[in-house]
């Protein structure tokens, strides 16, 4: 009776999961199965030629596809680091118990994460053009004398791209660490007050230390959003965008706007995209290795 039982459940347990299994299969395995198998091909349209490795191979020649690796690992060397410390700076001191009115400057630091892409983008240009608001208050502080022209020129068009960035993510990433921090016993904290622990050597010693699995969970989420980065660089470089440049000479041009370019905006070879596409897979799963390599992560 009871396997009787057991078995009706199980049966109708796979009813039930059948469709969700048969979603996964038709939007997700069969597209990466499918893209790995067409990125051996070389397609223009209809026509499709096999060419093997030969889309490999061709990466590492292609000007454009070095250009937009270099830029991306610009963007990722300089925005992660400051974005996750200034998340960790944020979470740590608003987790402060004596601290009043935190869920106001909570909200205000999560709320660029759910702030529609086009409008701060939009803000963003506005803010910095030359003559925005932000060359005006550095000209009336006597910072500068003159514009800087942030998104017309390849170095300043970067770190523009790295403050939008910024703005946008560090509140995401604070509220993970707060999360963490929840789970740290404020004893401990209470103990190294008494035993004479400034807030900085609190922070250094039992806060980051505590929050290591969380900090490499968020790095290496970064890591991989990062890689994948399309939609600031194609807002921010809107009206600096032609055919073959995306930013003041390519200086916003990433491996996703690549990607999509090859696919859509030069003559459409998909076999090459998907190509671009399982490199930055590659690119991905080494960075991530790395990661956990020097975290000390064996799992």
């Amino acid at each position: 009776m009871a396997k009787g039982f057991e078995k009706s459940h199980n049966k109708w347990g796979w009813v039930f999961i059948s469709l969700s299994v048969i979603f996964l299969a038709l939007f997700i395995f069969y597209p990466l199965i499918y893209s790995l198998y067409l990125s051996t091909f070389s397609t223009k349209g209809a026509i499709k030629t096999f060419v093997g490795f030969g889309n490999y191979k061709r990466l590492f020649q292609d000007n454009y596809f070095i250009l937009s690796v270099k830029n991306i690992f610009i963007i990722l060397i300089i925005q992660v680091p400051i974005m996750l410390f200034l998340a960790l700076i944020f979470a740590f001191l608003l987790n402060d118990p004596k601290l009043k009115f935190k869920g106001i400057y909570r909200t205000a630091l999560f709320l660029p994460a759910v702030t529609s892409l086009i409008a701060y983008s939009v803000v963003f240009k506005m803010m910095f053009s030359s003559e925005g608001l932000i060359n005006n208050m550095l000209m009336s502080l006597h910072i500068i004398k003159e514009p800087i022209r942030w998104l017309l020129d390849p170095f300043w068009s970067k770190v523009t791209l790295i403050i939008a960035m910024t703005w946008r993510w560090t509140g995401y990433n604070m509220m993970l660490y707060l999360a963490g921090l929840q789970n740290i016993p404020q004893e401990i904290y209470e103990a190294a007050e008494i035993d004479g622990a400034s807030k900085v050597s609190q922070f250094f010693k039992i806060t980051i230390p505590l929050l290591k699995p969380i900090i490499l969970f968020t790095t290496i989420l970064s890591t991989i959003g990062t890689l994948q980065l399309f939609d600031e660089p194609m807002m921010l470089a809107a009206g600096v965008t032609t055919g073959s440049s995306v930013g003041p000479g390519n200086s916003l041009l990433t491996p996703s706007v690549y990607i999509y370019n090859v696919s859509f905006k030069y003559v459409p070879n998909f076999g090459y995209a998907s190509a671009i596409s399982y490199m930055i897979v590659i690119i991905a799963v080494i960075l991530s290795i790395i990661q956990f390599k020097v975290a000390g992560e064996d799992k």
